[in-house]
């Protein structure tokens, strides 16, 4: 049964979400898995530049800590650690997709910087 929400729950329940993805690398990393891609923990660094070995750990323990990514240790040497999202995960895809076409309708003439000159 899908839950009920208030205003006020409504909005603790969004704000907890966007806790969760908040961060300045856990979408870029999110967005080199979806669509069921699979990454080795060296593929992420150099898919992302700028990143630290530290910040891509910390952000990859957080995110398989919600339950976001699953992560799949190989029992050889050297270690082989993959990333991929979860079936829950996964399903955050349309939800972004859905608040990347809604910033892309938003009036021309809004105070905002254009998200689509970047």
């Amino acid at each position: 049964m899908a839950k009920t929400y208030t205003p006020v729950t409504a909005a603790s329940d969004v704000e907890t979400i966007f806790k969760m993805l908040e961060g300045r690398w856990k979408l870029i990393i999110l967005f080199h898995l979806f669509g069921g891609k699979v990454q080795r923990y060296s593929d992420l660094e150099k898919l992302i530049p700028g990143i630290s070995q530290k910040m891509l750990a910390q952000q990859l323990r957080q995110l398989e800590a919600d339950g976001i990514i699953e992560r799949k240790v190989y029992p050889v040497v050297p270690p082989k650690v993959e990333y991929s999202m979860s079936e829950w995960g996964q399903s955050l895809c349309p939800a972004l997709d859905a608040l990347l076409k809604w910033a892309e309708a938003r009036p021309k003439d809004s105070a905002l910087p254009d998200i689509n000159n970047q």
